[in-house]
């Protein structure tokens, strides 16, 4: 038997839950996803799952990218990109989504190192969305535990599902 992708995995199982009581129809599993993108070598593979899932499940997608920026002594806050590498990165995320005919919005705004996993997780409740599509960039649990995994985090805070890709 051949091994499905995680979208489908992830449709397949929520598909058979959600129906409709006595006629049987489906229901619309997930109409809202929200993709955390970031530059990490990874976010090719997020970016497949989310418009694999968004086009089985015919959802409107939003791309989240939070530009982390470090607070200094002295220095103040320091940021690691610039606001156009930054949008960039969406606006081309969001354009692959609607050239595969799939609705997308961009969302990039800054945040403080360490509270990205909190502003993920408030902008999926405040979209409404079914399911947060991130990715992790692979690191053990250890290493994970020691230096905060953005993934690890949001799985324990979210209040809906969490797709992490590898």
């Amino acid at each position: 038997m051949a091994r499905s992708r995680p979208a489908e995995r992830l449709w397949g199982a929520a598909r058979r839950r959600l129906t409709l009581e006595g006629d049987r129809e489906e229901k619309k599993v997930y109409e809202k996803l929200l993709v955390a993108v970031d530059h990490s070598h990874v976010t090719e593979h997020v970016l497949s799952a989310a418009r694999d899932l968004a086009s089985l499940s015919h959802a409107e997608v939003w791309v989240l990218h939070l530009r982390e920026r470090e607070m200094m002594p002295r220095a103040g806050l320091i940021e690691n990109e610039t606001t156009d590498e930054a949008q960039e990165q969406v606006d081309a995320a969001v354009e692959e989504f609607t050239s595969a005919g799939i609705k997308a919005h961009g969302i990039t705004r800054s945040t403080i190192y360490g509270y990205a996993a909190r502003e993920i997780v408030d902008d999926a409740k405040g979209l409404d969305v079914g399911v947060i599509i991130m990715g992790s960039r692979g690191r053990g649990d250890l290493a994970g535990l020691v230096l905060g995994s953005t993934a690890h985090k949001v799985i324990h805070l979210a209040d809906r599902p969490v797709l992490v890709v590898r």
